[in-house]
């Protein structure tokens, strides 16, 4: 190991600095790390309150405000969360989740600085990368923290931070565009637009948080499970160089190289493969940045598993080798591709539709008819209806996983099932009212949330759960934020109706029940089996 790695590798404290499992400090922790994941959302959510005057300043259509809002960040998300999760399984995890925030909370603010498409573009995929090292580091802590029969709690009412920070991110944009624009009709200092000034005013909080994050204590890894502490990782400096050679291109096809003919030849016909897609999807569509940016982040993706198979053999074989982890990739992120568009769609859709027209036809506007108000009422029951609905979901699945292994998948279906009726009637009304009625039971669509961290924290070993943090990720981001909005925007585009485009979220329903379907009844056999099947992968436990 080199002297810079010894550095950079403090050993873990010993376990009698640790306070309990499950304590008072525990729950201190959650606190902090639910703060954090209120940032977060508010970074990433803050741009559908804006869209409308984005679109308009900048001259941009549907389908560049979906690539801006899901693809620039997502698939630079779902690529750095792969050696990010790597580096939360081998470092320190609370300085990681530090420089992180830093990172991600000064590219919030930069955005405010852009100009243009292509900068905003920039600082979004800015934003991605920071926010990468968030939750794979902030799950595998509380998976220490807690033990596991509370374990779907804790993470419910971490992820409750996404409701949390979505919902008030849109009441924050709304009041400073608003204040900005009527204390500045045409530009205010610096040349600055009520949309740059939001960036700004919710991108600066997050660098004072991240110093708070760095005076948490770092958990022993397995102590909530009664498991011996893994061996201490040596050079992991060149393990994160190797991890982001096998994701990041060009350096795959080195990494590939490096690790036989066989798998770099199997390399290089997925990269042709994704290229002959990336050029299809966009000679059809004209849509070029979505699919160059997609198709590279699937090819990144499974650069990464060819190498994860070679030099990780038992993280390899319990999550992408076995079946119930990738059917659960993908029934979650399918429900995510749902509850991304509509949390992007559902101000701009209420915008065009009753707010303006309501406003040029010079009628008196009934008290919640203003884009304020909308903006208060959608993001408040986002912000309150999204934290119970994780929080009840999380809480109700660890009672019913006691009675019934794969209980949780049950509870986790009724995020698809519940929502689906009211999303029809909510984008087929002609009436504000009832629009906003409607969306009241859209909060059900929150209750996978902990339930699918549990469960995919629940599948393998400790060591593990930054890999499958950031795999899990890789289906809500690239499946779920990376196609879903702009998905929608696509439509949208096509047919000239935004309703049409969120009402075709709909057929994302029965891929989302088929899979959940299996993952219920492989789930226990799954869980059971983990210890052994890393063991004959060469796991030494």
């Amino acid at each position: 190991m080199s002297e810079t790695d010894a550095r950079l590798e403090p050993a873990a404290p010993p376990k009698d600095d640790m306070p309990p499992v499950g304590g008072a400090y525990a729950h201190y922790v959650l606190f902090v790390l639910v703060l954090v994941y209120v940032i977060n959302f508010i970074d990433r959510q803050i741009l559908g309150i804006l869209a409308e005057d984005i679109k308009a300043d900048l001259g941009l259509s549907d389908s560049d405000l979906g690539f801006l809002y899901g693809t620039a960040f997502a698939v630079f998300y779902a690529l750095f969360g792969i050696p990010l999760g790597r580096l939360a399984d081998n470092w320190l995890r609370v300085r990681l989740l530090s420089l992180g925030l830093f990172v991600w909370s000064a590219m919030t603010a930069l955005s405010g600085l852009s100009s243009n498409f292509l900068q905003l573009s920039a600082a979004r995929i800015g934003v991605g990368v920071g926010e990468a090292s968030a939750s794979p580091a902030a799950f595998s802590m509380l998976s220490d923290w807690f033990p596991r029969e509370k374990r779907a709690t804790a993470l419910a009412i971490y992820s409750s931070g996404l409701y949390l920070g979505g919902g008030v991110s849109l009441f924050i944009g709304a009041v400073v565009l608003q204040a900005w624009k009527e204390a500045y009709p045409v530009t205010g200092p610096l040349g600055l637009v009520g949309w740059q000034a939001a960036f700004l005013a919710v991108g600066v909080p997050g660098l004072l948080l991240a110093l708070w994050v760095a005076t948490l204590k770092e958990p022993v890894r397995g102590r909530a499970e009664g498991l011996p502490p893994p061996p201490k990782v040596e050079g992991v400096w060149g393990k994160l160089a190797g991890d982001v050679a096998s994701v990041i291109p060009p350096f795959t096809l080195l990494n590939c190289a490096h690790l036989g003919r066989r798998v770099f030849l199997t390399n290089v016909a997925v990269m042709a493969g994704f290229a002959a897609l990336a050029f299809s999807l966009g000679r059809l569509t004209g849509d070029w940045a979505q699919w160059v940016a997609v198709c590279l982040g699937g090819y990144a993706v499974t650069s990464w598993a060819q190498s994860l198979r070679e030099r990780d053999r038992p993280t390899y074989a319990l999550i992408w080798g076995t079946p119930t982890f990738v059917l659960a990739l993908v029934g979650f992120g399918t429900i995510s591709f749902v509850g991304y568009s509509l949390g992007f769609w559902v101000l701009p859709y209420a915008i065009r539709t009753f707010v303006a027209p309501m406003a040029e036809s010079g009628a008196p506007l009934p008290w919640y008819g203003t884009t304020q108000m909308v903006a208060l009422i959608v993001g408040g029951w986002g912000a309150a209806g999204g934290f119970l609905g994780v929080v009840l979901g999380g809480t109700i699945s660890d009672w019913v996983k006691k009675r019934n292994p794969g209980g949780r998948i049950i509870v986790a279906s009724l995020a698809t099932l519940v929502p689906a009726p009211f999303v029809w009637l909510m984008f087929t009304t002609d009436s504000l009212a009832l629009f906003l009625l409607y969306n009241v039971p859209l909060a059900f669509g929150s209750m996978y949330v902990g339930i699918a961290a549990a469960t995919t924290q629940d599948l393998v070993l400790p060591r593990m759960r930054g890999a499958a943090t950031a795999t899990y990720f890789i289906g809500t981001t690239l499946i779920g934020l990376g196609l879903g909005p702009y998905f929608v925007g696509a439509v949208s585009k096509a047919s000239g109706s935004l309703s049409t485009g969120v009402l075709s979220l709909l057929l994302m329903a029965p891929v989302t029940l088929t899979c959940l379907i299996l993952v219920y009844l492989k789930l226990p056999d799954a869980e059971a089996s983990r210890v052994a099947r890393a063991r004959a992968m060469g796991e030494v436990i």
